[in-house]
């Protein structure tokens, strides 16, 4: 029982402090890996695919865009365009996906273009797309039959498009140590902040809750935004106000600021991902047995507004759902304020705060 507790104990440890914030190691020798495969070059996949080979990898791309695949072979080091034969990949150590759902990750791994069939044993996969937990648990069983490994590793950010300077936040889930260490290197290329939260699928797990977190501050601030107008506050005085108190979040400080307000609606993440990513969250509060009806209402929201729009409209659009159920136009900013650097000064300087 000791010894049992001791490992416990060290993998806890592990977890707890798998927290990086570096540039790509180099120290001199040779990476580990040396060829990775690349598979989704979406708005978030192209941009950080982009990252791996200025450090030194080679790196085979594959997307159903054919167009962006020929692209980053012609603009990007080290980089080659699939050419339709899952063998291409055979000498890949780890494979990177970036896709919209777990489900469409299977099918290019195992389905339609089989991927799997043309790997090495002993290859990593790292999914980096934003998919089921459980998805992903049954996903890892069923490469291990092909003697495959898979790794969990959705992205964050601190601000849009970190993705385009290779500073995003990943949240990684992996049963091993050793496969862990293995891709680290490649994920710092992708990546300011590491966070190992567990097991496979706790990656997953983080983000959806993480996700979640961000479309109840959206729905809240929607809210607030068209029934503070009508009732006579000014938008942009609004998110200023709330920048420097306690309702501050992501959408004020980033996207509905930049692209909400200013009605540009181009912050790169789609309102039709984020209602799936609420799907998600549904799934797991019930997996957990946690009875709350917010994710629903969320869901529920923000489907609506995704109605009175684009299919493929960027989230920050939601605002025009919003505009037509409260019969409020939102006065527009025409351009974007930036933050002030005395209060990000300020804000630390309380934070730091001893006591």
């Amino acid at each position: 029982m000791e010894g049992m507790r001791s490992s416990q104990q060290q993998w806890l440890t592990w977890v707890y402090t798998s927290r990086t914030k570096m540039p790509p190691a180099t120290d001199g020798k040779p990476p580990a890996v040396k060829n990775v495969g690349y598979i989704g070059l979406g708005n978030a996949g192209y941009s950080m695919a982009s990252n791996i080979p200025k450090s030194g990898y080679h790196i085979i791309v594959h997307d159903v865009d054919s167009e962006k695949v020929q692209r980053a072979a012609k603009e990007w080091p080290n980089t080659t365009a699939w050419n339709g034969d899952p063998k291409q990949f055979q000498d890949c150590e780890v494979v990177v996906t970036m896709l919209p759902q777990g489900k469409i990750v299977r099918d290019v791994l195992l389905g339609k273009d089989n991927i799997a069939s043309g790997l090495k044993p002993g290859t990593i996969i790292v999914d980096t797309s934003s998919s089921s937990p459980f998805d992903t648990q049954e996903l890892g069983k069923e490469l291990a039959q092909h003697q495959l490994q898979l790794v969990d590793s959705p992205i964050t950010q601190t601000y849009m498009h970190a993705t385009d300077a290779g500073e995003s936040t990943l949240m990684v889930g992996s049963d091993s140590k050793e496969a862990f260490e293995k891709v680290e290197p490649i994920l710092r290329c992708m990546a300011s902040y590491i966070f190992h939260m567990g097991k496979l699928g706790n990656g997953h797990a983080m983000k959806t809750l993480n996700n979640y977190i961000m479309a109840s501050s959206i729905c809240a601030l929607c809210d607030s935004l068209v029934t503070g107008q009508k009732y006579g506050l000014d938008p942009q005085q609004m998110v200023n106000a709330l920048n420097v108190g306690t309702g501050v979040n992501f959408p004020t400080m980033d996207t509905f600021r930049r692209d909400g307000i200013t009605g540009r609606y181009n912050s790169g993440f789609g309102l039709a991902l984020l209602v799936k990513d609420l799907g998600i969250t549904e799934d797991f509060m019930q997996h957990n047995k946690f009875e709350t009806e917010l994710p629903a209402l969320l869901k529920g929201y923000l489907s609506d507004a995704l109605s009175q729009v684009e299919p493929m409209a960027d989230h920050t659009k939601a605002l025009v759902g919003w505009e037509k159920r409260s019969g409020v136009q939102l006065k527009r900013t025409d351009e974007v304020q930036d933050i002030p650097q005395k209060d990000f000064d300020h804000r630390l300087k309380g934070l730091n705060r001893e006591n």
